[in-house]
């Protein structure tokens, strides 16, 4: 499958270069000393495609980390001496399902779009910033789920959606993502989708909103 040019655009300044050059590169990439989409720091990311895979790291740990990669040539042997390398060994080491689209499933929009501070937002909602997703019970006016977006940079915009528990099962959160995802796409950036590996219920709901598995991974030095 051809990489679409979003994309490469995205990773290439999320990670500090994409594609590899040699199957699996370590690269040195100072924005990882830098907060993230949500003020945090996110000391070593990576994602892997059936072609190659990008880990990126702080400059002053990539010589390490390229050395202990060279030993093995194993990302899962790798992934859990990485922490504490960087300085973090609280933290665990994460592998997920990375997922994009350029054709968001032609689904019914199921919410609208409200400023993260309304005071109404659910509190998981607020830190994503800008603009949010939401789905409420048109009775009740109570809200049913809703979708944040991590706005890593100009050329990518990662989905993240909740559905409250009374409201699983009708289809909103693959309407909202699909919904949200066309919105990404108008703006000029890629949407893309992660979830854990075994969350069957998340892949079902990228699945039904157009974002394929087409066998790519994100990794990295998990959240604080």
């Amino acid at each position: 499958m051809t990489t679409p040019e979003r994309l490469i655009d995205h990773l290439s300044r999320w990670l500090g270069g994409w594609p590899a050059t040699t199957g699996f590169d370590v690269i040195a990439e100072a924005g990882r000393v830098r907060p993230g989409w949500d003020g945090k720091i996110h000391p070593v990311l990576g994602v892997g495609s059936p072609q190659g895979g990008i880990l990126s790291v702080p400059p002053e740990h990539a010589e390490a980390i390229a050395k202990q990669y060279a030993k093995s040539e194993d990302l899962a042997t790798l992934g859990p001496t990485v922490p504490p390398l960087v300085g973090f060994p609280e933290r665990g080491w994460f592998t997920a399902v990375y997922r994009w689209t350029t054709r968001p499933a032609p689904l019914a929009d199921a919410g609208i779009w409200v400023s993260a501070d309304d005071p109404e937002v659910p509190a998981w909602l607020r830190p994503f910033g800008g603009e949010v997703l939401i789905a409420r019970d048109p009775q009740t006016g109570d809200h049913l789920a809703g979708v944040g977006v991590k706005r890593h940079d100009a050329y990518g915009r990662e989905l993240a959606v909740v559905t409250a528990p009374q409201a699983r099962g009708r289809g909103l959160a693959r309407g909202l993502v699909a919904q949200a995802a066309r919105r990404v796409l108008d703006e000029g950036a890629i949407p893309t989708y992660m979830h854990a590996l075994d969350n069957r219920a998340s892949a079902a709901v990228a699945e039904a909103a157009g974002f394929p598995d087409v066998g790519w991974t994100a990794f990295g030095v998990s959240e604080g």
